[in-house]
């Protein structure tokens, strides 16, 4: 059987969606679990485009050792060379090259002829090869390039050194049966081109990403590039829960393997959900809760007698557990420790010692608590990390249906310095949210707000995601209480802190730029 590499470009293609920005921290505990499920190639980040995306690539590169490492490059040396000064500690450095290949792009946006652009490839290619084992070369928009010319180039580009050739579907265009087309072209003209991976790269603009991606799998791509729930620009990437489980049901179709381990999806989705705040559909295949629940009584017959008769995936195929260990007030710090490395997190001693405080102060007030209450709690105590920024010190909010709801809050900024303000508003959260635009003192716009709860019952957290506007930033955030209005304090100064943190490191960027 051929093997399939995954190529995940959750941490660049997907931190584009709209909304997600993602700390230091947040990359490398999404890289750690990304290397538990084994994907072949890590696309870390776009190196030369900021000072933080350098630092996110270098140390996601320095700490990954079972999987290859790569940052996205522009065909100019200076992206090669800050790649390079990224990637070199890794395990197998590689670098992502790409420029545009199809008309409407290399006339309206590179502004080159044909001829410049072939030249621009091989040059930047053979730069690249000085430094790179291996370099993997993208058409951008290679879905609505002339066929005649996308082969000469990527005959000129294999000629220079590149050892993956990489077929975009840019703007999520083509359909499967096109896409297939394209690989056979390809195969039949470009010389010693079996010789070379060929890698599919699909957006979801018209649904089709997932599809695309297994088309090109079928006529002859070793290589997939997709996101974990298929996050991304637009409408997405090609989600790649979907693509591994769809060649593993399949495998008599479509004849391959790949070494990722399925056991880790179910565990990885849950942990960029919750980092970036794209929260997974219900019905979304694979790994939506809704994936292997069953309504109707002739379904539930049918599962209860045979489960094959509804079910092709197991739940445990995928990672899911059948049932939950539950610990209560009586557990102590070593059970605790053992449940969170069996959840696959890594925390210092440090970060376990605050998370047993918090484990022991929600015992008090819940009898039970769940991996999934675990893992919120996780999420509190190892990814906030604004303690220069603002705290929440305490909130107050009045309501009543004859009364004009009223927030009173409480802040602590970096230096511990209190802020204090009060503000009404025509519900609850406006209230709470008008106040702390005060504490703030500056116009914030409210673009999205979900609640919903981690597990079931009257005493299960809350847990509150928002997306904020702040000038021109935008940007998530995310708080966990048990009460739904501080989830939805902490969501909120979560949010904001991001926005300060992003603006901190815009000015030293601007400085260092000046300097």
């Amino acid at each position: 059987m051929r093997n399939i590499k995954f190529f995940d470009t959750t941490l660049r293609d997907g931190e584009q969606s709209a909304g997600v920005n993602l700390n230091l921290q947040e990359k490398l505990e999404i890289a750690r679990q990304l290397e538990r499920l084994r994907v072949d190639i890590i696309e870390a980040g776009f190196p030369a485009s900021s000072k933080g995306d350098f630092e996110a690539v270098k140390q996601i590169a320095e700490t990954v050792r079972t999987c290859s490492v790569t940052g996205l490059s522009r065909s100019v040396r200076s992206d090669i060379d800050a790649a390079w000064e990224a990637l070199k500690g890794g395990a197998e450095p590689r670098l992502h090259l790409f420029i545009a290949t199809s008309p409407i792009h290399m006339v309206h946006k590179l502004r080159m002829t044909p001829e410049q652009v072939i030249e621009a490839a091989v040059e930047a290619v053979k730069y690249a090869k000085r430094f790179f084992p291996i370099v993997q070369w993208s058409a951008e928009d290679a879905c609505r390039s002339e066929l005649p010319f996308l082969a000469k180039i990527v005959a000129e580009v294999i000629k220079a050194g590149a050892s993956v050739i990489n077929i975009p579907d840019t703007v999520g265009y083509i359909t499967p049966k096109e896409y297939g087309e394209i690989f056979l072209y390809l195969q039949n003209n470009v010389q010693n081109i079996e010789n070379f991976s060929l890698s599919a790269h699909c957006h979801d603009d018209l649904g089709m990403a997932v599809v695309n991606s297994l088309s090109a799998i079928e006529h002859g791509a070793t290589q997939v590039e997709c996101t974990i729930n298929g996050i991304g620009e637009r409408a997405g990437n090609a989600a790649l829960e979907e693509i591994a489980v769809a060649l593993h049901i399949r495998k008599d179709y479509y004849q391959v393997e790949t070494r990722l381990n399925l056991q880790e999806i179910k565990r990885t989705s849950n942990l960029v959900s919750k980092l970036t705040g794209v929260v997974v559909p219900p019905n979304k295949a694979v790994v939506g809760k809704n994936a292997f629940a069953h309504e109707s009584g002739i379904h539930q017959d049918g599962v209860l007698k045979e489960k094959t008769t509804y079910e092709i995936i197991s739940p445990e195929l995928v990672g899911v557990p059948s049932n939950s260990m539950v610990l209560g007030k009586h557990s102590g710090r070593h059970a605790l420790r053992n449940r969170v490395e069996e959840l696959g997190y890594t925390l210092s001693d440090e970060e376990i010692n605050q998370l047993f405080v918090r484990f022991k102060e929600l015992a008090d007030k819940k009898k039970d608590i769940t991996d999934d209450d675990l893992i919120a709690l996780i999420f509190e105590e190892k990814f906030d990390h604004f303690k220069d920024f603002y705290q929440l010190s305490s909130i107050q909010v009045q309501y009543g249906t004859n009364q004009i709801p009223t927030a009173v809050v409480v802040l602590k900024d970096g230096k511990g310095n209190e802020i204090q303000e009060a503000a009404t508003g025509s519900g609850s959260v406006e209230a709470l949210y008008n106040t702390l635009e005060r504490c703030f003192q500056t116009e914030v716009t409210l673009l999205d707000y979900r609640i919903e709860s981690v597990g079931g019952g009257r005493d299960a957290l809350a847990q509150v995601f928002v997306k904020v506007r702040v000038r021109d930033v935008e940007t998530s955030g995310r708080g966990t209480a048990q009460d739904v209005l501080e989830a939805s304090a902490k969501a909120y100064i979560n949010a904001m802190n991001r926005v300060f943190m992003i603006e901190a490191m815009r000015a030293e960027n601007e400085k260092v730029a000046t300097s």
